[in-house]
């Protein structure tokens, strides 16, 4: 029988060792009133993954992917299709490692996104009405190009990149219980059970989808990939239209729940978070505290970590976050 799990506990600890010139750990903090906050007695420990460069933990996804490759490959350069951040990610491991890096991001895409990912040195091609338009743009220039194609999810080191995190927390915290981690492409919910699976395997991974783009939460559901379902969610980092060929078996084979909020939810919690931390997350920064704050009562008494992924909200989106 095929292993659902597209990376191993070895994986990891190589795509670390790839990043520890680049990256130090992002923190691990808890805040006194995000407890009270979720209540029943838990203890929530938040990871800023917005602490890091581009302010996203895509940049753990791009540096792992981009290391990996030869000499040669690096040459050729590196194309990626994104919404943003992956994009921002893999443009600034490229620029790290003094490698060409082409992005294709849909028409009318997050202008300030746009903005960074050109900032970092990289070619910008803006095609299509959705993110799907513009990865098969993508995968077209690297065929013609010859670069090499750094996909957001169907990716490996990209999957051990983003479980690096969940190495760090564990390190960090290691009596976690729990994690909660908004699913997009689901590379950081892979990540964090391959992790888990080796050095606790008690703790529960929780996925967390918005009810405006709840095509992971349908697959699941379901057990099998669906595809083409509407995207309405204010939410850019978990904006999917489907479940990924990579990472959608090990969702369906490990995770211990699947979590669905509302747009609502969402922004409740993203100025629960602005409140609290007095950071600045971004829409899918905040579905984690969204998921647990629905399903505290199950949780009561354990220590639940939750991510925030990233922070490049836009300044007209947290304007309206903030007004309505």
């Amino acid at each position: 029988m095929t292993s659902p799990w597209p990376i191993t506990f070895d994986n990891v600890l190589a795509a670390r060792e790839r990043l520890r010139p680049y990256l130090s750990p992002s923190p691990l903090r808890r805040y006194p009133q995000l407890d009270e906050l979720v209540g029943h007695g838990i203890a929530v420990y938040v990871k800023h993954e917005n602490h890091l460069p581009v302010q996203t933990f895509k940049v753990r996804n791009g540096l792992s992917a981009v290391t990996a490759l030869d000499a040669a490959t690096r040459e050729r350069g590196v194309i990626g299709a994104s919404t943003g951040n992956h994009g921002q990610g893999v443009a600034y491991a490229a620029r790290l490692l003094g490698i060409p890096c082409t992005i294709v991001v849909p028409v009318g895409n997050n202008p300030e996104k746009n903005a960074a990912i050109r900032a970092l040195g990289a070619e910008l091609v803006e095609f299509g009405a959705t993110y799907d338009d513009s990865a098969r743009r993508c995968a077209e220039l690297s065929a013609e190009r010859g670069m090499w194609l750094v996909h957001g999810i169907n990716d490996r080191t990209v999957i051990a990149g983003a479980a690096t995190m969940t190495l760090e927390i564990m390190e960090q915290q290691p009596d976690v219980d729990a994690i909660f981690i908004a699913l997009g492409g689901g590379s950081q919910a892979v990540g964090a059970m391959t992790v888990t699976r080796v050095l606790k395997p008690s703790v529960q991974v929780i996925a967390v989808q918005s009810e405006a783009a709840p095509a992971q939460f349908e697959s699941w559901k379901a057990g099998k990939i669906r595809r083409g379902i509407p995207v309405r969610t204010f939410a850019e980092g978990i904006a999917t239209g489907q479940a990924y060929e990579m990472t959608f078996p090990a969702l369906k084979a490990g995770l211990a729940d699947f979590v669905l909020v509302s747009e609502a939810a969402l922004a409740d919690s993203l100025r629960a978070l602005i409140r609290t931390t007095h950071n600045l997350p971004e829409g899918a920064a905040a579905g984690g505290l969204a998921g647990l704050r629905q399903v505290a009562e199950v949780y009561a008494g354990r220590n639940v970590a939750i991510v925030m992924c990233g922070g490049n909200i836009s300044l007209e989106g947290l304007k309206q976050i903030l007004t309505n």
